[in-house]
């Protein structure tokens, strides 16, 4: 372990507080440290000038390992790019829930561990997610939480149609559809319904979203699954495709969505030995 990347969210860490001391503490360790940005800012926020800041494109390539601060939100949006790099992952929370974080940010000490190779890796499944109108593929991409296909912002019902490896295996008008990885069931899954299903168990779960149907129940099918969600002949309107909570695509009649098992996988830095179960009563008590 050599270089680590960290990467606050500027909204949540006032002044970088958090980060501050943490770059403290990982210097000291004798590690290499980059400051990145995750995303960008808004041009009206002033960022502290006795920082300085790094490309993450640039930085990222060389990493050892990403220190995540902020929230759920932080993770799924560095998981993709650290992903595709092989580079782990570690989240702080200093937001609200932060069930993928492994740290608070009371627990900064525990970073000195990093240097010594005190950790250990959790693999999470992720999806390969693509829309296909007519021939041409429209969108693509990768997510460790979940696709929701809704109806947007209107307030109507959006009729879909969920089909496993060309069977179809759900039909229904409501607010939407969300397919999530097993990450992504303790995420919008489950406030729609759905089960809280172990990391490690290699499903893919199949949520309707306030189905109207009294029927419409959630389902996990299997990871090695293949599913297609189009609208239904009946639909008049278009629907919305969001990956990992980022914007959205318009999806219109003809067009399908198709949900895989993504060959990458994310790696989260654990620190702790603790149970899931441990996470899920100390989040969700």
């Amino acid at each position: 372990m050599k270089k680590v990347i960290l990467t606050p969210n500027p909204y949540r860490d006032r002044n970088f507080q958090t980060v501050r001391e943490a770059m403290r503490i990982l210097v000291q360790s004798g590690l290499e440290v980059r400051l990145c940005l995750p995303f960008e800012v808004d041009r009206a926020y002033e960022l502290p000038r006795d920082l300085r800041f790094y490309r993450l494109d640039r930085e990222l390539p060389t990493a050892d390992m990403v220190v995540c601060f902020g929230g759920d939100g932080t993770i799924l949006h560095m998981a993709k790019a650290a992903t595709r790099l092989g580079i782990p992952i570690l989240g702080v929370n200093i937001g609200t829930m932060g069930f993928m974080a492994e740290l608070e940010s009371t627990e900064l000490s525990e970073l000195a561990r990093i240097a010594q190779g005190e950790y250990f890796i959790d693999s999470r499944m992720m999806l390969d997610v693509t829309v296909h109108r007519d021939r041409d593929i429209i969108f693509h991409d990768i997510c460790l939480n979940d696709a929701a296909i809704t109806k947007g912002a209107v307030a109507r019902i959006v009729h879909l149609k969920v089909e496993c490896d060309g069977v179809q295996a759900l039909e229904c008008g409501g607010d939407g559809v969300i397919v999530a990885t097993p990450t992504g069931s303790t995420a919008y899954s489950l406030s729609a319904g759905g089960p809280i299903v172990e990391p490690d168990a290699n499903s893919i779960l199949i949520t309707p979203v306030c189905a109207h149907e009294v029927g419409s129940r959630c389902i996990v099918a299997s990871e090695n699954r293949i599913i297609t969600v189009g609208l239904t002949h009946n639909a008049r309107r278009s629907a919305f495709l969001s990956v990992d909570g980022g914007k959205t695509t318009k999806i219109n009649m003809g067009d399908v969505i198709t949900v895989r098992k993504s060959k990458l996988m994310t790696k989260l830095v654990r620190l702790k030995n603790r149970s899931f179960y441990d996470v899920v009563n100390s989040k969700f008590r």
